[in-house]
């Protein structure tokens, strides 16, 4: 088997997945009427494929590993099975914990949490650094039902013995994949170990590295998998588009194309946070409304950054890939990839930011000639070739590889290299 493949075989057992042609109702999942009521107040209508497989799979109490492109509710395939759940059997205690690789991911799942649950009992909790401890460490200590953390600032909190897991029902790793990839895997092992091993597990993300089969294999028990499209797939709705420019010249490239636009959202995803500050400053002398967002920022700048942005006071929004899975925002018209991801799965859970929920949107990658192999390696783990194009009055010096190109990538020693399946190894 090659590296990276579907192979549904390796794990315990396959949930058949229905028909997704069949039209299928909240309703027909099994859900309370409690839940039902929050589901239409949130606008919802029809569950999506990945929702329509997951839910009653949680529903039954099974392990479930669940993969499925950005912006297909994920967060409410795991939230309203656990929510009936423990809704059903009441009773005092943490009893669902949810692990994120991200501060703003965590605030999105706990509104989601706090939005479904609202005809319920049911509390819930972010957990995360950069804020103060103490307020998150009376919510833990009270008990509250179903916790929603960072890996790092909840290893903090039991290490202070604010944590109390002993009647734990529920554990969901959200993002799997990235969470590992940001190096959260000797954290998820020490809480994995920290908690009662009768417990229903659960692992939703967007792609599957092999990572996290390794995990998986540990973590679940007799479990179903679902798996929603082609790994690396991304909404149908989203155009790619590949713009070939000298790395000095991008940012007047992206200034000239943000001027042309109608209007609407622009995410620009940086490598480091210094390139997103200095980006930010030079599109604001531009005269764009534009500010950034990195882990260099205390959490009040983030969530005002973010609020801002959600709220169309700025139209352009400069960022690491910190919030690649933590910005749940409607209507991104554009996703720009200012540099070139090192690693191709990235570039999925990049412009999965656009073209949420049935939507169109653009995703633009600015590839300098250093950035051309990197380009091949997306254009492979995504299965098609992008054209290349050019911005007038910025061509690069030399033309761009073309689809049939194919020239062999160097070995560069020492340098981690991605696989297919997302797993590190060193060439």
């Amino acid at each position: 088997m090659r590296s990276g493949d579907t192979d549904v075989t390796r794990y315990a057992c396959m949930y058949q997945l229905r028909s997704v042609t069949n039209k299928m109702s909240f309703e027909s999942l099994g859900l309370a009427p409690e839940l039902l009521k929050a589901v239409a107040e949130r606008g919802y209508t029809e569950p999506t494929p990945i929702q329509m497989e997951a839910i009653p799979v949680g529903l039954e109490g099974r392990d479930l590993i669940g993969s499925a492109q950005t912006g297909t509710g994920k967060t409410a395939a795991f939230l309203l099975p656990i929510l009936q759940r423990l809704d059903e059997n009441p009773r005092p205690g943490t009893r669902a914990l949810v692990l994120v690789p991200t501060r703003e991911l965590a605030e999105q799942v706990l509104e989601s949490a706090r939005a479904y649950g609202r005809h319920s009992k049911l509390d819930s909790v972010a957990v995360y650094g950069g804020v103060a401890m103490e307020p998150q460490t009376r919510a833990l200590r009270k008990g509250v039902a179903i916790v929603i953390a960072t890996p790092g600032r909840l290893l903090d909190h039991m290490g202070r013995r604010n944590t109390n897991f002993s009647g734990l029902e529920v554990l969901v790793l959200d993002e799997a994949d990235r969470m590992l990839d940001m190096g959260f895997a000797p954290d998820v092992r020490k809480i994995l170990d920290a908690l009662p091993e009768e417990r229903q597990t659960l692992f939703f993300s967007a792609t599957i590295s092999g990572d996290v089969d390794r995990l998986a294999k540990r973590a679940l028990k007799d479990h179903a998998a679902v798996e929603i499209g082609q790994r690396a797939e991304v909404a149908e709705g989203v155009e790619h588009v590949l713009v070939a420019v000298e790395k000095s010249e991008k940012r007047g490239a992206l200034a000239k194309m943000l001027g042309e636009l109608p209007g609407g959202r622009t995410l620009v995803f940086t490598r480091t946070k210094h390139g997103a500050e200095r980006l930010a400053r030079q599109l604001r002398r531009d005269g764009n409304e534009v500010t950034a967002l990195h882990g260099g920022k205390t959490q009040a700048h983030r969530n005002k950054a973010l609020e801002r942005f959600k709220s169309g006071k700025i139209s352009v929004l400069v960022a690491t890939d910190v919030a690649a899975r933590g910005i749940d925002v409607d209507n991104i018209v554009m996703v720009v990839n200012y540099d070139v991801p090192n690693d191709p799965e990235i570039y999925v859970h990049r412009v999965g930011r656009t073209a949420r929920a049935g939507a169109q949107g653009v995703a633009l990658t600015l590839m300098s000639p250093d950035e051309w192999l990197l380009m091949r390696d997306i254009e492979k783990l995504m299965g098609r070739s992008f054209p290349r194009e050019v911005v007038p009055g910025f061509e690069p010096a030399v033309p761009p590889l073309q689809p049939e190109d194919r020239p062999k990538r160097p070995v560069r020693r020492g340098r981690s290299v991605r696989s297919r399946s997302g797993a590190a190894r060193r060439r």
